[in-house]
This record gives structure tokens, sequence and C-alpha cells, in this order.
């Protein structure tokens, strides 16, 4: 059940209140992370390494309990659960806004990507779902490998989604590496999250379900 951080006890409770207002509150990471296992899965079996790649992301960021926060009527809500947004390419050269339902199993939600990714390729309409703040926003950048990223933001005091970016990947002695940026709120987590989210996406990347 959705409920609301109790922040007269929360540990962070002066850094929330120190950056809650910030006209520019969010801060951004951008990392290497090895993704040799899942790469080499995905091409061994004939799946999508875009859908592979939003799958660790939806599930290290439903696991780690800070990329959960929202801000929200003067609180900061927890959500139990999260989906993934993201950006889809059309032929035509435009975009749509996709939305996969997270799962913790990876057959199960690649299934449901699959088909949500075909429909909206198919003609999905424009539908940026601003009502909705339970997701994680993606994008894949796969022409460059990037070192830094930035994003647009309308900056209201509302807006507190976390937002992915994944970048072309490259070998580098003998191992694939996958550019990605972590962009987040700095009332809602410090380096220190975002460091975990790293360790977290490489070590699920890595993990023996991909052997």
């Amino acid at each position: 059940m959705t409920q609301y951080l109790d922040i007269a006890q929360w540990s962070r409770r002066a850094t929330y209140e120190f950056y809650r207002n910030f006209e520019q509150p969010f801060f951004n990471i951008c990392a290497m992370v090895d993704v040799t296992c899942l790469r080499n899965y995905c091409k061994a079996h004939g799946y999508s390494f875009a859908i592979a790649a939003l799958y660790c992301g939806a599930r290290v960021g439903n696991e780690l309990e800070a990329f959960r926060y929202r801000l929200r009527d003067e609180g900061v809500l927890v959500h139990p659960q999260q989906d993934i947004g993201s950006t889809v390419l059309l032929e035509n050269e435009s975009m749509v806004f996709a939305y996969f339902k997270y799962h913790p199993d990876f057959h199960t939600f690649y299934e449901g990507a699959a088909e949500e990714m075909a429909r909206a390729k198919s003609g999905q309409a424009f539908d940026p779902a601003d009502e909705r703040d339970d997701l994680i926003h993606h994008s894949t950048f796969p022409w460059v490998h990037f070192t830094s990223f930035m994003h647009a933001r309308r900056h209201r005091s509302s807006d507190s989604i976390p937002k992915m970016v994944y970048g072309k990947f490259q070998e580098q002695q003998g191992r694939v590496m996958l550019p990605v940026s972590v962009e987040v709120h700095h009332a809602l987590m410090d380096g220190l999250h975002v460091g975990r989210y790293f360790q977290h996406f490489e070590d699920l990347c890595r993990s023996e379900q991909w052997s």
C-alpha cells in the first residue's frame, strides 16, 4: 500500500529540507557499467538488449527504496512499486512514450515489454502521462558512448521522478561497457544512493542468471 515517509524520524530530514526548494535540485552521475554477461545472453537467446536493460533498471529501481520516493503534497510519498516510462523512436524519426509494467521475473517483464514496444511503434498516441509519478523515466541514446548527460526538465516542486539514460555500448579489453546516466532529486537521495544503484545495476548485469 502506498504510504508517506515519516519525515520527522528520517535521518536525512535536514538534507531533505535544505534541497527541497532549490531552483535546480537535481544531480546527475554518468558511469560505465560492465554489461558483458547480459549482452552475451541477449545475443545467444535472441532477446532485445534494450528491453533487457530496461528490466535491469526497473528491478534495481524497485529494490532500492530511495528510488521509489516522490515529492507529493508537501511530503515524501513511498510507492510500493513503480513501472518504466521510456521514449520509443519511430521510423519517421519522431518519438512516443511507452509504459512497461514492472515484474521481477525477467521473462514475464520481457514478454509484456515486447508487446508494449510493438504497440508503441505501430502508431501509439503521444502520451507523456503527466498524471503519473509511479514511474522511472528511461531513454536510450545508442549513437554516442557519452560521458555526461543533461535532461530537459520542467522545474516544479512536484517533479521528482528519477531519469535514466543508456548510451552506446562498446568493447573495452574484451568487456562490453555501457554508459549509464542517472539523474535524481537531491532532496530525496544523495550520491551514496546513486552509487548503490550503479553497484546493484552492474551486479545484476553480471549475475549468474545470464550464464
